[in-house]
């Protein structure tokens, strides 16, 4: 008698409670930043900027974003957006960027593994906008800038780390 009743209990409890893992299953990635900007239907233009590949899970996930003004691409201050983002345990990272509206602007990635707010080409990782091939100096922001229309754009960027006298990404 008790088991049936258990039985009973169990088949409304799954009745009127919702999965618990539905939900999040359904919302997709964990997103970041401006979320609001990127929910469907918002104003004004945004980046959802999906970064792939990192090192390990130390420290801190830097996004920002710069016209392509050779002066002001990656001085410092210069950014015209940024959001320090904890790691995750695992996976890639989505952040959403609110952007000042319409056209083109360069995305860079941070993965600062000290937390120190710099890049340190010996053991922080990068990634660019339109993912150009890295070296070891300044990249023509020509070739990190991309197009934004209004509403929300996907972007995925891909990291970089120093390997011997290179930069690219891990195997």
């Amino acid at each position: 008698m008790a088991k049936s009743r258990m039985r009973a209990i169990s088949v409304v409890g799954a009745i009127l409670l919702p999965p618990l893992a539905a939900p999040a299953l359904a919302q997709g990635p964990v997103v970041l930043g401006d979320t609001a900007a990127c929910r469907p239907g918002a104003d004004g233009s945004a980046a959802l900027v999906t970064v792939h590949g990192f090192k390990d899970r130390s420290g801190q996930l830097r996004i920002q974003n710069y016209t392509g003004a050779k002066d002001e691409f990656l001085a410092s201050g210069k950014y015209l957006r940024r959001h320090d983002v904890p790691m995750s345990a695992g996976g890639d990272m989505t952040v959403c960027l609110t952007l000042p509206g319409p056209g083109r602007y360069a995305i860079v990635a941070l993965h600062d593994r000290n937390t120190d707010g710099k890049l340190s080409v010996w053991s922080d990782g990068i990634g660019l906008s339109a993912n150009p091939r890295l070296k070891l100096a300044k990249p023509n922001p020509e070739e990190t800038l991309v197009s934004f229309g209004a509403g929300v754009t996907p972007l995925r960027i891909i990291m970089n780390y120093r390997r011997g006298l290179s930069v690219k990404p891990l195997d």
